[in-house]
């Protein structure tokens, strides 16, 4: 007896702060019900939700754009992003001075010798867009080759066995509030916030993630990719409009003051695929692929 299409599409979802608005009709009244009918929702590390899609596991994923591939389409203006500093991916610098402070007027050089002189980092491999992202800073803008080495999200203990530590998502967020505990343990560091370093060298957005589909899920699927750009869509705008209740509702899941969040969700993060956005994909994949990081991806795809 042959098999009938499936009636809901299943996603691969983040369980993370930043998402949080994305997400927000499919965890809360009064569209949570009517969307369950449509998705079958699981949440996973960033750097597997793609290797579901493609493997078949899940049709609808929020991906690294690392992890994009010619097989699957963007969908929507959705986005994890940011215009300039973003927190929650953070490289911590052992500094070998003690005095843990830059002059204004050469903080860039300084922040460049800094970075020349790292040859190890204890990197949190949740994310692969950030980890190239790191990458890329040291080939293309440092011209260095820096062993990274996979390792827990534990700052300390990362920091005192590497030269510097790559924190991605709320590891990363916590760390900034525990920094004077980390740096009583481990001693001065800079801490460079990776979004803002490509914001500073290429003058464009940093983007982290967006939503991609297998779309051959679709075929036969009730469905269309119309309805699916506006459940995500409609979602996205649910959520900015209910940031209080997003505060509310992370504040005991994550270590960090009410007003860290709020500000976080409303001004660090930027969740619209602008076309400066989409320039910065395709700079990002371009950079990537000259640097023998991440295939070549000529052209995006989009639903």
């Amino acid at each position: 007896m042959p098999h009938s299409a499936p009636t809901r599409l299943r996603v691969a979802a983040i369980d993370f702060l930043n998402p949080a608005p994305l997400m927000w009709d499919f965890d809360h009244p009064p569209l949570a019900s009517a969307l369950a009918a449509r998705y079958q929702v699981h949440s996973t590390q960033p750097s597997l939700c793609a290797d579901e899609l493609l493997a078949g596991r899940a049709d609808l994923g929020l991906i690294p754009i690392a992890a994009l591939t010619p097989e699957l389409a963007i969908v929507s203006d959705c986005a994890i992003a940011s215009l300039d500093c973003v927190r929650s991916i953070q490289l911590i610098i052992k500094l070998k001075s003690h005095s843990g402070k830059l002059n204004p007027l050469t903080a860039q050089v300084d922040t460049d010798r800094a970075l020349a002189r790292v040859r190890t980092i204890a990197a949190d491999t949740a994310s692969r867009s950030s980890l190239a992202y790191a990458q890329i800073l040291f080939k293309k803008f440092i011209g260095t080759a820096p062993q990274f080495l996979p390792a827990p999200a534990n700052p300390i203990a990362m920091l005192r066995h590497a030269d510097a530590a790559l924190l991605i998502g709320d590891p990363a967020l916590l760390a900034l509030e525990n920094r004077t505990r980390i740096e009583s343990t481990i001693g001065p560091c800079l801490w460079l916030d990776l979004a803002h370093e490509w914001t500073y060298r290429t003058h464009l957005p940093w983007v982290a993630a967006v939503w991609a589909v297998r779309t051959v899920a679709l075929t036969g699927s009730p469905l269309t990719p119309t309805q699916l750009t506006a459940d995500l869509q409609l979602s996205r705008d649910h959520g900015l409009a209910h940031i209080e209740s997003l505060v509310e509702e992370w504040t005991p899941r994550i270590a960090i003051p009410p007003a860290t969040t709020r500000h976080y969700l409303t001004r660090n993060i930027h969740y619209t695929l602008t076309p400066a956005c989409v320039a910065a994909v395709e700079l990002f994949r371009r950079y990537a692929a000259e640097a023998s990081l991440l295939p070549p991806l000529p052209t995006l795809r989009f639903l």
